[in-house]
């Protein structure tokens, strides 16, 4: 059985109708990327797991539970987390303090924060530094590490690299990759060899339908068959 499954899922913003059909499985401990350009579907399949725009019809089953009538804490709860492209880190508090309000109740705190700070190891260097005042990288590496404390057995993640200078999205795929190491992901992003690098499997959306999918492997970031889907 998948951690997740999407099974033909149809969600409209109002009467737009965004995703059309839409399935696709997440297998515990992989990490599957979801690509496309902008505007086909890419948050808008995000936002239907976590069910703050649920699906008119078709199903999203999260280890083996059918989400569908559930509130979206409920589903955070279940132990999915979400990391959003804008990130919404508390930029006044320090990066320790973003990380313990992101610690469930009743965890173990000392334990939590020890995972984000041997994940990520610049985080612990700057735990009493502002987070506002971190790099664009390091507020990244914040957010993936607000995942991890949370506790959670699936993380969503949204266009992680968005926005972000060259050099600094080298330090994101290393963030993304140690947080892979941890946890099991559902990556959305628009960078075609940073998504194939990092991820077991894929999928291509167009138009709100997955129009293409395979192994991480066996494409490549000049291959025709990913480009025509993902070029302006």
């Amino acid at each position: 059985m998948s951690l997740l499954e999407v099974d033909g899922i149809e969600t409209y913003y109002g009467e737009s109708h965004i995703l059309e059909g839409v399935s696709l499985s997440v297998e515990r401990g992989e990490v599957v990327a979801l690509m496309g350009r902008n505007g086909v579907g890419k948050t808008t399949t995000l936002r239907s797991v976590l069910q703050l725009t649920p699906p008119r019809s078709g199903t999203v089953r999260y280890d083996g539970t059918d989400l569908a009538g559930l509130r979206t804490h409920e589903v955070a709860d279940m132990g999915v987390g979400w990391i959003p492209e804008d990130r919404r880190i508390f930029s006044q508090l320090t990066v320790e303090e973003n990380l313990r309000v992101s610690v469930p109740d009743g965890s173990d705190v000392a334990d939590a924060l020890s995972v984000a700070f041997e994940t990520f190891p610049i985080l612990d260097e700057r735990r009493d530094q502002p987070a506002g005042t971190l790099s664009g990288g390091q507020q990244q590496m914040l957010a993936l590490g607000r995942g991890l404390v949370g506790d959670n057995d699936l993380l969503l993640v949204d266009e992680p690299s968005e926005g972000l200078a060259p050099q600094i999205v080298a330090d994101v795929a290393e963030a993304l990759a140690a947080t892979a190491s941890e946890t099991t992901m559902l990556l959305v992003e628009q960078n075609l060899p940073l998504a194939l690098d990092l991820a077991d499997r894929f999928y291509v959306l167009d138009n709100g339908r997955v129009v293409d999918d395979g192994d991480a492997d066996a494409v490549s970031a000049d291959d025709e068959r990913l480009r025509r889907y993902l070029s302006a």
